[in-house]
């Protein structure tokens, strides 16, 4: 049997709840809806989904509050894709920063909430072709780093597991792929996120923020991620490629 994508709403809005819900089940998702933080985290203490529509402004536990909940938690590689009655660029930004995979403002439509998580899925389950040099099983080792193929994560010197979401992994994953290489933005987005994708217009600059926070790189003078004035980004280290152990 082919698999039915199931997507938990968490909104406080009922009729917003109804409304994506009715949409989404009609276009053949299995949907879930929670009206507060303490819904969605009785739901997922026996379930999993395959994304989260988190609504940013809800009484309690707001979505930003939430969303850096999953991430730090064993959901923590669920897709999240936050929505926003707010047009303030710095929710936009806080969002991406504490781990969301894309940004929604209402008001919106369906049909585009629907477009925007099947492109969040895709890119979650499809590495792009430019991305398969390196096998699944592999350990990628550059500086004092390693990045495991396998978990999906970075591994410090001493062998402690750092969690990536899945935007921050697909990234590295171009940067340690491509290595001493200078990669302008487009080519980022593209090898990221997919042409399809939704985009947005500083996405490529806060996840490398992020990525250089993970790394521990200081932000004006990076050793790892170094900014290429007027042409895009290098990972100026060189990488070694070595099998998982089992």
């Amino acid at each position: 049997m082919d698999h039915i994508d199931h997507v938990l709403i968490v909104d406080d809005d009922r009729e917003i709840r109804e409304l994506i819900s009715g949409y989404l089940k009609k276009n053949g998702l299995r949907v879930t809806v929670a009206a507060d933080g303490r819904h969605m985290r009785s739901f997922l203490e026996t379930d999993s989904v395959d994304l989260i529509v988190l609504d940013i402004m809800m009484p309690g536990d707001d979505g930003l509050v939430l969303c850096r909940e999953l991430r730090a938690g064993k959901h923590k590689a669920t897709p999240i894709l936050m929505l926003t009655a707010r047009t303030d660029e710095t929710d936009r930004i806080v969002g991406l920063e504490m781990g969301a995979d894309d940004y929604l403002a209402k008001p919106f439509s369906a049909r585009e909430l629907l477009a925007r998580i099947k492109a969040v899925l895709r890119r979650t389950r499809m590495l792009p072709p430019n991305l398969q040099i390196t096998e699944v099983g592999q350990l990628l080792t550059f500086g004092d780093w390693q990045l495991d193929t396998t978990g999906r994560h970075l591994l410090d010197r001493e062998g402690t597991a750092i969690a990536l979401s899945g935007a921050e992994y697909r990234l590295l994953r171009v940067f340690v792929d491509h290595p001493q290489r200078v990669l302008n933005r487009d080519q980022l987005l593209n090898l990221t996120q997919g042409r399809e994708a939704e985009l947005f217009d500083r996405s490529i600059d806060l996840l490398v923020s992020r990525l250089r926070q993970r790394l521990g790189d200081d932000a004006r003078e990076p050793a790892y991620i170094k900014t290429v004035r007027s042409e895009g980004y290098v990972l100026a280290m060189p990488v070694e490629i070595s099998e998982v152990r089992q």
